[in-house]
């Protein structure tokens, strides 16, 4: 069969051969055991087999991909009675020559000429053997084809979620940059310290993030060393409250899903806020889950006067795609929430 890109799909030789000695030998003794003469049925198979293949692979190799997948199905009716008919023309004259004078012995009668009886029923005959192998070959073909076509969607779903994890540290590191840029315009004594925790963000993204899954416990630690740097950036402005509960050794989570909420609440919540303002994150597991949540303070300065935030926003839209792509709607739940001013991220995913 032809796949849509023109590929044709090959069986295994092994498995024609298994496939046409298995059918040989039960013909063979089936047959045998009919005219109580398996020499008989020994020879008229192996007369009969050569033909019975031929039309087989006639028709799945060439009249099938030629004119059946063009659409020329009245051609490939007439192409395929014409070949029947032709081999059965060619079996009656050799069973005739080289096996006996006494053809069709298990008909109604014996003949010694061809007949319009001989000739529809050994047509069936063949038109069956035919229909057979061909539902093979496409069943075979049916599956491949399903099975290309998952492993492209497969692909497909991987190569885009690498493209959304290629574009989760430009964005952050854009936003922090932006932190600093503000800082050095200020001269701030700070811009070093924030600059080396940058560094450890950059090495941690660009060498532990590669995988599908995450240790959950280097994901936190990462989390921890942006809220240190945050720290370091707003001063005692900021007050972050940070709760662990439940074992989080031994889980996995995808790599910087939960970062990219927390830089998000630092985004919206504090860069966007004047005075004070306090950030809760908690963590708690329970079973095969985590219970993720991250609050902040909706922004009170809707535009920014630099020109590095204007065009940023992909983060949130970013991560809801990876959430889609790299787990099975039941392994999370996400949920928004803005009450009394307040701005509440919940994530329930799986991490065992």
């Amino acid at each position: 069969m032809i796949s849509h890109s023109g590929k044709l799909y090959k069986i295994p030789l092994r498995y024609h051969i298994i496939f046409w000695s298995t059918y040989f030998l039960f013909n063979t003794f089936r047959w045998g055991s009919y005219f109580n003469n398996y020499f008989y049925s020994l020879k008229t198979n192996l007369l009969g087999f050569p033909i019975h293949m031929s039309l087989c692979y006639l028709n799945i190799l060439i009249l099938m991909p030629y004119l059946v997948y063009r659409k020329k199905y009245l051609l490939y009716v007439i192409s395929i009675l014409a070949a029947i008919f032709i081999m059965v023309v060619v079996k009656f004259n050799m069973t005739y020559l080289l096996i006996t004078h006494e053809v069709w012995p298990e008909g109604p009668e014996t003949i010694d000429k061809l007949t319009l009886n001989y000739t529809i029923d050994m047509m069936m005959g063949e038109l069956y053997v035919m229909t057979f192998v061909t539902a093979i070959k496409i069943t075979y073909d049916f599956l491949k084809e399903q099975k290309r076509v998952t492993d492209l969607e497969k692909s497909q779903l991987e190569t885009e979620l690498l493209f959304l994890k290629s574009q989760i540290s430009p964005h952050f590191f854009f936003n922090t940059l932006n932190n600093i840029y503000s800082l050095s315009v200020e001269k701030s004594d700070k811009t070093p310290k924030i600059v080396l925790k940058l560094s450890e963000l950059m090495r941690y993204m660009l060498y532990e993030t590669k995988s599908k899954r995450q240790s959950l416990k280097n994901e936190i630690l990462c989390i921890q060393n942006y809220l240190d740097l945050e720290r370091i950036r707003n001063g005692d402005r900021l007050e972050i409250n940070m709760s662990i509960s439940g074992d989080i050794h031994d889980k996995k989570i995808g790599p910087i899903i939960l970062l990219t909420f927390v830089e998000n609440a630092f985004k919206h919540g504090v860069n966007k806020n004047t005075g004070n303002v306090i950030i809760d994150i908690n963590f708690k597991i329970k079973g095969d889950y985590l219970y993720f949540t991250i609050s902040n303070p909706t922004p009170e300065i809707t535009k920014h006067k630099d020109n590095f935030s204007r065009s940023g926003g992909i983060g949130i839209e970013n991560v809801k795609k990876r959430l889609e792509l790299g787990y099975n709607k039941n392994d999370y739940k996400l949920s928004f929430k803005n009450k009394k001013n307040i701005f509440v991220v919940k994530l329930v995913i799986k991490v065992s």
